[in-house]
């Protein structure tokens, strides 16, 4: 059964675009868009919130999801996150195919 990620960051305020591009420009997004079993990785900016960004995931099954969090650029995401982001708030789903 595939996997749908909704992760919310909410970030320091003023740090939406340099989180951003910190994430594109480290390779991290298309890192975990080449992996095997992935199916979606997009970040939006929220319209309401400009200290918020939503990352949508689909991934294949949940052992895709195991192995991308065993991955460098999802430990490499970490690091990003502990420099621009106050919280995080992940929802998971499991959709059929």
């Amino acid at each position: 059964m595939k996997r749908f990620i909704e992760v919310h960051y909410y970030l320091k305020p003023g740090m939406r675009q340099a989180f951003y591009d910190a994430v594109i420009s480290s390779g991290i997004a298309d890192a975990s868009r080449a992996e095997e079993g992935n199916e979606k990785y997009d970040y939006y900016f929220s319209p309401e919130n400009e200290n918020e960004i939503l990352l949508l995931e689909i991934w294949r099954d949940a052992e895709a999801v195991r192995l991308h969090g065993e991955t460098s650029h999802f430990k490499a995401l970490g690091a990003l996150k502990a420099e621009y982001v106050t919280d995080t708030v992940i929802t998971r789903y499991e959709i059929s195919d």
